[in-house]
């Protein structure tokens, strides 16, 4: 690209902190460099041309003929056709052929951006493959640092190698093992220059002497995901297979290929699949194993003193609860999948256009896409409504860009403009397999031609890929090459993970710890029968003991104990939290402040299991476009001579009478009065003239609307400027390749005869064109970034430090400026210089773009200063105020944006990310080395700062996507982590969707906390499903996103609730609804352990086998729901108002160990008070009035309703807020203890169910020490608890006490006053740090504007199919 810097030139990295004030801004396009002599030859040994040179694809290769074998069997390869086959058949294309572009991978050099295997100099295409194994056979890559045939350890889809031991394999075979994309690969791979050093790439591996290959090892070459025999397991990856022959017209041919159908899934689970995973999944949870392990012991003969169903059943409607949550969420996520399939096409039946489902497109149809419409599969662009085949597309939802990219037809297929045409099209098209490259394509399309057959070369350029929309164009005619999870779209996609929370893998570990307790009860209680045995058994003749041996007693009575105590461990758990979770899900989806009333879009929580994650967040990566920003751009303010003007004044700057003070803003009729009056009338005219004739807009009037022009823009910044000139007057209204004519006031039409385009590129960072004017005068108009248009100005004065000052004020406020300037041009000096143009513009040496460059230079000199514009890349409602109330709640914000840097600065900017006093740490290097040394220099300098006891500054690190190329790497990822962390804000810009993900996988892999990531594109799918939490944002860039998403919303501004009160709440609900899980369990089932000291460890309960397995799932089942579901800790007002309360879910401090240890102590004190307190009430078994004793179930009931009111009283005691819901929970839990108590006790005996509780009832209840043990005991126990709350609150409070007290108090909070004054202090220090941190309204591709504005007319009619003919006809 023209203007690049040359391979060797160094970066100036001595100021490591870019703190010099004197210092311009420092712009950077993110993009390769162009590759020079010395890096060939240094990639590539091309000194020798008779040596094999470095292979480009497996596909390629097939694709140019070097390999027929491969396509031998497919209709239509080799064996039908003559193409490629014979002793003279083509040679792969190298670096050396000029007709090819681009490649899929970019160890080429061809620098086609964000190549998803980029620099993987060992890939080809099945690299991209599931089964590829890192497109690396390492055994015969020579000079790799591995052992020859031992490299099973290195493949990346070695079963061993993921998950590891007999869980990783589980997971394999079930298809769950982590899925294997492109994400997996490194950017760069250390070491690969290694085996290159006497010929070229891994072809070498092959020896020179036209042998055989070596077989390829690589395990993972042959590896598949999922079991085996499932139906279609068996079928080989595409991209390995020889070239796509795609015959036109031609359905039956193309049916013998079987190509996958357009359907697209992003389910989580299949009729087949079900089961296996959703199994796997339940009993990766060790309660779940516990239970079932538990239950197998129940069904032993004299090893179970309980009912053998007692676990069974209560294990079984927890997984049937569990499943159903599952099958409704899925069934979700396939309504969605459904109804994009289902979505509408056009499809070419015979000679007309039919209504199809996108699911029913065949490769090989020829569609119809219309204007806004999104590609409903991978297509070749055939024709369209624009001169010569161009249409724009929008591929925001693929890469984060928001200008239209400019495709174009071949000339060949560009005038099939009608379906009879279409319809008459024969022959065939030859494409490479699917494969992940974004930007890399290659194919011919073999036509009819002269009574014999011509071959087309088909680029990137034809290629319109799914996920895309079509923009400013009405319509165009492509044919399917690429369906469903075959389109470029789908292979960048990855399979929906599994995710565990944070919260769970707690749990897990505690149930073990749980269950390690009940493993030293149940030996401490064998040891115990052992020894009664032993020792005084023969007095226990009752007992029945007999002979024994020691040995299988003890094991015996370990199991025994095991059932006993099983209740320890609550088996209803999980199933209460899932039912918790989804609850809580409902809430956020019906919670009318994240409701978007305009779109009619509610939240949707999608993946109801992360919901507490929600509280835990530290590291926010968002996309940009669409996502902080609305992707629109409005003409706001302009200043033309030193005066500003706006279309909204703020009334404390607004003009009444003359501005004598400079710093008064005029509204755009004051612009229309001076422009009239005469006030820098001159000036005021040739800025709106510039603003209306210099850009690359096509004018476009629709026959239904005649009066109305609509803007065809590639750049939503010219738009938005041309529509700013229609709003003072200055409408474009036609363009021809040499004319330009504009309407002024709606009166006066004016011509401008276009000589010369100087085109933007980033590096020259402004576009130039030269007029004829209607005077008969040549100009020069160029607009472009202030560094380059004020060093070309003639003179500086004060309108030029007025203008400084203006562009510094529209810089604070976040606005994208550009500075406008012109310069009349003498005839004699304008021939002179067409010469030099024209000889440029000639040059065939492959330096063309920089020889015209230079001829730019000599005309663009000694401008006159017109002004400057200020647009608004308009940012969501409320984005500024959401993040800086994240960052005060302790998250921090990166964001990751397919945007150029200064685009991605200036909205940082805007949305408060970046501010005035921090110090922006620019890394944007061409090298590794480069990129290592700046990275380093800015750690030694900020760590000695640190070591200083200097006072830190706040700092912001800017990073292109080239530079975090290399950051990425392996040896270099930790430094770059470590200098990142110490920002406060990180923007990464120019990255791929690869380096998104990889970025979030990066802070993932080294620190250990809850990442979310939040995007509304396609672009951003890995990047969501690579965090902890991903959330879509249902935008006007598609759902691709919201679909993968585990909650969508519908604007940014909506994740302040969602985190800092939705996400508190479910953190600290849940927390305390499994830490008092464990506490009601322990506080009950414990007793069962006192009393065995008593039973001479007999194995004798103390309660009813079914009465037991009911505590928990229905005496106590509704305390735990109230607490998860409406239990509110601070409400959500001050949640909202002191985002510094989300640290306490965010640091964990609900659910930390020493709480899990204290709840379940605190149950062991309950239970041993419970126990012995009741023995003393109970002493000699209870003597009745009647002179009999009580008895054992008499006692046993007491004590388990003793022990339930226990329990409910401590939920009572924990509960912050008092619901309805919460007194039907807590007195409604004991009454139906009650109710159910003599219903049960008067029915079992009768039926023969349960004979425990024969004749029980008439004593229990009329007696005195029943009703004072359901008094006394609870109080006893919970005085306790009591006295600690109140001590907590009293004398150790934290700082959610201190909200509670504002809370119920309300309590006036005078911060607002406080922000008031630290936003003035900030506002005086804002204007200084502007000149470095500008950005300028260009957002344009570096792609030929020339060639789009010599091929339209719009003079010209429209033909009769809505097609405009080209210029040059």
């Amino acid at each position: 690209m023209a203007g690049r810097p040359s391979y060797n030139q160094q970066t100036n990295s001595d100021d490591l902190l870019h703190m010099d004030e004197d210092e311009g801004p420092i712009y950077n396009d993110g993009q390769l460099p162009p590759v020079s002599d010395q890096e060939m030859l240094h990639q590539y040994n091309i000194s020798n041309s008779g040596e094999p040179q470095p292979r480009i694809s497996t596909s390629h290769d097939d694709f140019v003929g070097t390999s027929a074998q491969a396509t031998a069997g497919l209709p239509g390869g080799p064996g039908h056709a003559t193409i490629g086959s014979g002793s003279g058949a083509l040679q792969p294309p190298t670096l050396g052929d000029s007709g090819r572009s681009y490649s899929q991978t970019s160890a080429l050099n061809n620098y086609q951006r964000y190549s998803d295997i980029d620099n993987d100099q060992y890939s080809d295409t099945a690299s991209g493959y599931y089964a590829a194994g890192g497109g690396i056979d390492e055994d015969n890559v020579p000079g790799l640092p591995l052992h020859q045939g031992r490299s099973k350890h290195r493949s990346r889809n070695s079963i061993m190698s993921l998950g590891g031991g007999i869980v990783g394999r589980a997971k394999n075979m079930l298809g769950m093992a982590p899925g294997y994309s492109e994400m997996d690969l490194p950017l760069t791979e250390t070491g690969a220059q290694l085996g290159r050093a006497g010929s070229g790439g891994t072809d070498s591996v092959q020896g020179t002497t036209g042998g055989e290959p070596h077989a390829r090892k690589t395990p993972g070459s042959t590896f598949k995901f999922g079991l085996s025999s499932l139906p279609g397991r068996s079928k080989p990856d595409p991209s390995t297979l020889g070239p796509r022959i795609i015959h036109l017209n031609n359905p039956p041919a193309n049916g013998v290929n079987k190509y996958v159908d357009n359907h697209v899934s992003t389910a989580k689970y299949n009729i087949v699949t079900f089961l296996p995973k959703f199994l796997f999944e339940q009993f990766s949870r060790v309660a779940n194993v516990f239970f079932l392990f538990t239950a197998i012991l129940q069904q032993i003969p004299n090893i179970s003193p309980t009912n053998k169903f007692t676990t069974i059943v209560p294990l079984g409607i927890v997984l049937l609860v569990s499943a159903g949550k599952e099958i409704i969420e899925d069934s979700r996520r396939k309504s969605q999948d459904r109804q994009l399939n289902r979505s509408p096409a056009k499809v070419l039946r015979g000679t007309r256009f039919e209504d199809v489902r996108w699911i029913d497109l065949k490769v090989g149809d020829i569609v119809r896409v219309e204007s806004e419409d999104s590609f409903p599969a991978d297509l070749v662009l055939l024709a369209s409504s624009e001169p010569e085949g161009l249409c724009y597309i929008e591929t925001a939802n693929l890469d984060g860009e928001t200008n239209l990219k400019i495709k174009q037809a071949i000339p060949e297929t560009s005038t099939l403009v009608s379906s009879a045409e279409l319809a008459r099209l024969g022959g065939r098209l030859r494409s490479e397999q699917p494969n992940s490259s974004l930007y890399a394509y290659e194919a011919t399309l073999t036509m009819q031609a002269g009574g014999g057959e011509k071959e087309l070369p088909l680029a990137p350029d034809q290629l319109l890929l799914r996920g895309a929309t079509l923009r400013n164009t009405p319509w165009v005619h492509g044919v399917v090459v690429f369906t469903g999870h075959e389109t470029k779209l789908m292979r960048n996609a990855t399979a929906t993970p599994i995710k565990r929370t944070n919260v769970e893998k707690r749990v897990n570990i505690q149930i073990l710890m749980l269950g390690l307790v009940l493993i030293a009860l149940s030996i401490i209680s064998s040891i115990g029968d052992v020894v009664v045995r032993i020792t005084i058994g023969h007095k226990l003749w009752y007992l029945d003991y007999g002979s024994m041996n020691v040995a299988s007693r003890f094991f015996g009575d370990v199991f025994t104990y095991w059932i006993l105590y099983s209740n320890l461990v609550p088996i209803s758990l999980f199933v209460t939290v899932e039912i918790i979770k989804y609850y809580q899900a409902f809430l956020i989806s019906s919670d009318l402040d994240i409701y978007y009333a305009e779109t009619d879009t509610p939240a949707n929580c999608r993946t109801s299991s992360l919901v507490e994650e929600l509280g835990q967040v530290e590291y926010i990566f968002s996309d940009k476009t669409g996502t902080l920003t609305c992707n629109v751009m409005e003409f706001r303010q302009c200043s033309i001579g030193g005066v500003q003007y706006a279309d909204e004044v703020p009334e404390d700057r607004r003009v009444l009478g003359d501005d004598e003070s400079g710093i008064g803003i005029y509204d755009f009729k004051g612009l229309e009065r001076h422009r009239l009056e005469g006030q820098d009338g001159e000036k005021i005219e040739q800025f709106l003239t510039l603003l209306s004739t210099c850009h690359t807009v096509i004018p476009e009037t629709k026959a239904e609307k005649p009066g109305v022009i609509t803007y065809q823009a590639a750049s939503p910044d010219e738009g938005a400027l041309v529509d700013g000139a229609v709003l003072m007057g200055y409408q474009f209204v036609a363009r021809k390749p040499k004319l330009v004519t504009i309407l002024v006031d709606g009166q006066r039409e004016e011509s401008y005869e276009l000589l010369a385009v100087c085109e933007f590129n980033s590096t020259r960072k402004r576009m130039s064109c030269i007029y004829r004017c209607p005077d008969g005068r040549i100009r020069c108009y160029c607009k472009g970034a202030d560094t380059v248009i004020l060093e070309r100005l003639g003179v500086r004065d004060d309108v030029v430090e007025k203008t400084l000052l203006h562009l510094e004020e529209y810089a604070a406020e976040g606005l994208r400026t550009l500075c406008l300037a012109m310069r009349e041009v003498p005839e004699s000096e304008y021939r002179e210089w067409r010469e030099v143009y024209d000889t440029a513009n000639t040059t065939v040496s492959g330096n063309r773009a920089e020889e015209l460059d230079k001829a730019a230079e000599l005309i663009e000199h000694d401008f006159t200063l017109l002004g400057a514009t200020a647009i608004e890349d308009k940012l969501q409602d409320g984005v500024p105020d959401t993040i800086h109330t994240l960052q005060q709640a302790g998250i921090k914000v990166w964001v990751l944006t397919g945007d150029r840097q200064e685009t991605a600065i200036n909205i940082g900017m805007s949305c408060k990310l970046i501010s005035e006093d921090m110090t922006l740490l620019m890394v944007n290097e061409d090298n590794a080395e480069a990129t290592r040394s700046n990275i380093q220099k800015k750690l030694d300098a900020i760590r000695s700062q640190h070591a200083g006891n200097v006072e830190m500054e706040t700092l912001a690190l800017v990073i292109d996507g080239k530079s975090l190329t290399f950051a990425l790497e392996r040896d270099m990822e930790k430094m770059f982590l470590d200098l990142a962390v110490m920002c406060k804000a990180v923007i990464c810009c120019r990255v791929s969707p690869l380096q998104k993900a990889l970025v979030v996988k990066l802070v993932k892999r080294h620190l250990k906390c809850i990442l979310l990531a939040i995007g509304d594109g396609a672009n951003d799918v890995s990047m969501i499903q690579a965090a902890h939490i991903g959330i879509g944002i249902s935008g006007v860039e598609g759902l691709q996103a919201a679909r993968s998403a585990d909650v969508s919303i519908a604007q940014f501004r909506f994740l302040r609730k969602l985190l800092l009160v939705h996400g508190a709440w479910s953190y600290q609900r849940i927390s305390k609804v499994i830490l008092y899980f464990y506490y009601k369990n322990t506080a009950l089932f414990i007793t069962q352990f006192w009393y065995s000291f008593q039973n001479a460890f007999s194995g004798q309960v103390i309660y009813e086998s079914w009465t037991m397995s009911f505590f928990n799932v229905i005496f106590t089942v509704m305390p735990p729901f109230v607490l998860g579901i409406f239990d509110q800790f601070v409400n959500a007002r001050f949640l909202d108002r002191y985002p510094q309360l989300y640290q306490l879910s965010q640091k964990g401090v609900f659910f930390r160990t020493h709480n899990f240890w204290s709840w379940v102590g605190n149950g062991f004190y309950h239970s041993l008070l419970l126990y012995f307190v009741s023995e003393l009430i109970w002493w000699d078994d209870g003597y009745l009035s009647d002179g009999r004793v009580a008895g054992h179930w008499v006692w046993g009931t007491a004590l388990y309703t003793a022990g339930l009111v226990t329990v409910l009283g401590k939920a009572a005691l924990i509960t912050n807020i008092w619901t309805k819901y919460t007194l039907i929970a807590i007195p409604g839990s004991l009454a139906i203890w009650f109710i159910f108590l003599p219903v049960y006790a008067t029915v079992a005996p009768k039926l023969g169910f349960s004979q425990e509780y024969t004749n029980v009832l008439p004593k229990l209840f009329g007696d005195p020490n029943f009703w004072l043990m359901i008094v006394v005991l609870p109080a006893l126990c919970l005085v306790r608890d009591f006295a600690w709350k109140y001590a907590k609150r009293m004398y150790y409070p934290q700082s959610y006490h201190h909200v509670q007290e504002i809370q119920k108090y309300n309590i006036q909070d005078y911060r607002p006053r406080m922000e008031q004054f630290q936003k003035a202090i900030r506002k005086v220090r804002q204007v200084q740090r502007m000149r470095k941190q500008r950005g300028y309204a260009f957002s344009q591709t570096d792609e030929s504007q020339a060639r789009v504005l010599q091929a339209y007319d719009t003079t010209r009619e429209r033909g009769r199919y809505g097609e405009m003919a080209s210029s040059r006809d």
